[in-house]
């Protein structure tokens, strides 16, 4: 069995610079939102001895180039190509440098800017490279449009219930300043907006946006000393690449994993106060909420419409407003249900708070090629 993490403080959750467009690089976001950690924990950038990025845009620095953007010496370094599952393996990894001594306080970042607008994204793998683009089915709305097909199809699933996410994550966002998208979204607007595909209409697709997320990883001690509130991680797991027998993707990670992550935070589903799942598509909310063991495969539907989703509802679901009301800076997005699970736990979520949170999951996905995501991470935070 391995060690837990419950030695390992999550601090100072951080959200910076959101705007649709920026004449800034990614250096300046991860700077700026390194600086904002700092303030918030009363610490000098030479405290800072790991550093873990994940970012497309960044490139070709990486977090080795980023160390002299940024004017430190850390001693552990961690890029993370992972995307939207990159948020619980930066937390993952940071704590276990932490706990072996590698490092003593960990940044880990999650930082990026839009593409150029004549990039098609046919280099996002070999795969899309050389077996989706040649044949003119690249893009993400195309992938995200096959899934969402396979899904309503086999579970009977109606634009509605899609709706009951997007309109209950707006209504979050309008409670959360940094989202971009705040203005109110009804079922009605939902349903009328121009169809992008055959099965997803506007409100179904993620808005591309520049932005940062961040949190500073380091021993419990270390945060009391600092007088920090923090989060521990009570649970976490990967899985990548699960079920590759399926035809189209309607499963995420194996159910082994789900029992692996609440086993080890000694809690069950019903436990959890708050839900904050990677959501760049609403049909991939829906996968998660299942593969989490929130409902039944096929029924997560009707479990959404069941809930109040909002964050003063019985089932609170990305309590910022998630990607489809923030937008999605790039592989930041993956770390958009962190920072905002620490904000829950830690007292901070001053415009959206969960009433007595102590315990909530994070769920990431990520690296999608034609037909599925190929990574998928999970965590259990508690208060510390």
């Amino acid at each position: 069995m391995s060690r837990d993490y419950r030695d390992v403080a999550l601090v100072t959750p951080t959200t910076f610079g959101y705007a649709k467009k920026s004449p800034f690089p990614v250096a300046w976001f991860i700077a700026g939102t390194l600086a904002e950690m700092l303030r918030k924990a009363g610490l000098d950038k030479d405290s800072i001895d790991g550093l873990v990025i994940a970012s497309y845009r960044n490139a070709p620095d990486n977090a080795a180039s980023s160390t002299q953007h940024l004017g430190i010496s850390p001693r552990y370094l961690v890029d993370l190509p992972y995307g939207g599952a990159s948020g619980v393996m930066a937390l993952r990894r940071a704590a276990r440098a932490v706990q072996a001594g590698d490092a003593e306080i960990v940044a880990c970042i999650g930082a990026d800017v839009p593409p150029p607008a004549n990039e098609t994204g046919a280099n996002f793998s070999n795969a899309s490279r050389d077996a989706v683009y040649p044949y003119g089915a690249g893009g993400p709305n195309a992938v995200f449009s096959l899934i969402t097909q396979a899904y309503a199809r086999e579970n009977r699933v109606r634009r509605e219930d899609f709706g009951a996410i997007c309109t209950a994550q707006r209504k979050n966002a309008q409670h959360f300043s940094a989202a971009l998208l705040r203005g109110p979204l009804s079922l009605a607007d939902y349903l009328g907006a121009r169809m992008v595909t055959d099965v997803l209409g506007l409100y179904d697709c993620v808005m591309r946006c520049c932005g940062a997320e961040g949190v500073l990883v380091m021993a419990v001690d270390r945060a009391r000393s600092l007088g920090l509130p923090y989060a521990v991680i009570a649970g976490a797991v990967e899985r990548h690449n699960s079920h590759p027998q399926d035809d189209v993707q309607q499963r995420i990670g194996l159910p082994g994993d789900r029992e692996a992550l609440f086993s080890a935070a000694g809690l069950a589903p019903q436990d959890m106060d708050f839900v904050q799942a990677y959501d760049d598509y609403p049909v991939i909310v829906m996968l998660q909420l299942e593969s989490l063991g929130f409902c039944a495969q096929g029924e997560a539907a009707r479990f959404v419409s069941a809930h109040d989703l909002t964050f003063a509802g019985d089932f609170p679901l990305n309590t910022c407003g998630g990607m489809l009301s923030m937008g999605q800076a790039g592989a930041a997005g993956g770390f958009v249900g962190v920072t905002e699970a620490v904000r829950q736990l830690t007292g901070s979520a001053m415009e959206n708070p969960v009433e007595r949170a102590r315990a909530g999951v994070v769920s990431c996905y990520g690296m999608v090629n034609y037909d599925r995501g190929v990574c998928w991470s999970a965590a259990i935070l508690q208060s510390g």
